[in-house]
């Protein structure tokens, strides 16, 4: 019998359910491969920009389906306690939260106990200046995202034509682009202040699409990364250990990050 792991939480945000570039079908082969006592999905899970979209995905695609049966399965399963945590392209939740139905929760912010720490759980746009304040200039960056995104694919068929490995370029970029608003608007720092006054340990968020695991000062802050490319999550042990899981890509190992 196949060795599954089973964690105490399972974290992970950004899946962009609704854009084509969305690893979605991997998110649920993620899941499905796991066991855990409580999922955080902590927002921008549906992508209500690209859905509303004329150039978006049409339709309810057969992946969409199976990811959320598969979050069933865990709850039907294991008791699995679900919270969706509302994100800015899933912010339609925002006039729901707070709704508990049985097992899960919609929320916009929650504060998780791991052992002997208090972590305040948030996506993490609401402290996102160009996201809170020029709602416009995010999506005209999100628009662009998806440029760089089809772009990127017909970059790594010529790669693969080389027999070169895969390269995210636009992630690469868009890392970049996201390191110098986060330094403008302060946005680990701001989410640190918010964990203290809170008074909280940590702080565990997503939003910016890149995987973290660090001190900021005295804040542990995580970040559970994205499944457009890095394709990862946050996972807890009972221990109250906290590390970055990486799904791989075709042909890679998995790749567990401290």
């Amino acid at each position: 019998m196949e060795n599954r792991p089973h964690y105490k939480t399972v974290v992970i945000s950004d899946v962009h359910l609704g854009s084509k570039h969305a690893k979605v079908a991997e998110a649920a082969k993620f899941l499905g491969s796991v066991d855990c006592d409580r999922l955080i999905l902590n927002g921008d899970i549906i992508d209500g920009w690209q859905l509303q979209k004329r150039s978006g995905v049409k339709g309810w695609r057969p992946e969409y389906s199976i990811f959320f049966r598969t979050i069933m399965k865990m709850m039907e399963n294991w008791n699995t306690e679900v919270i969706y945590i509302r994100g800015n392209h899933d912010d339609f939740l925002e006039n729901i939260a707070p709704l508990k139905l049985g097992s899960i929760s919609i929320v916009r912010d929650y504060v998780l106990e791991s052992g002997q720490k208090h972590y305040f759980v948030t996506h993490g746009d609401v402290f996102d200046s160009v996201t809170s304040n020029m709602k416009w200039l995010a999506k005209l960056g999100d628009i662009s995202y998806n440029v760089l995104l089809r772009f990127n694919g017909i970059y790594n068929k010529y790669r693969l034509r080389q027999g070169k490995p895969y390269f995210s370029l636009s992630q690469f970029l868009k890392h970049k682009v996201k390191q110098a608003v986060s330094v403008i608007s302060g946005f680990e720092g701001m989410l640190a202040d918010l964990a203290r006054s809170k008074k909280c340990d940590g702080v565990i968020c997503g939003h910016i699409h890149y995987p973290e695991n660090r001190m900021v000062e005295d804040i542990h802050y995580l970040n559970s990364g994205d499944w457009v490319e890095s394709l990862s999550a946050l996972t807890e042990t009972y221990d109250g250990e906290w590390s970055i899981v990486r799904y791989p890509y075709p042909g890679s190992t998995a790749e567990d990050v401290r």
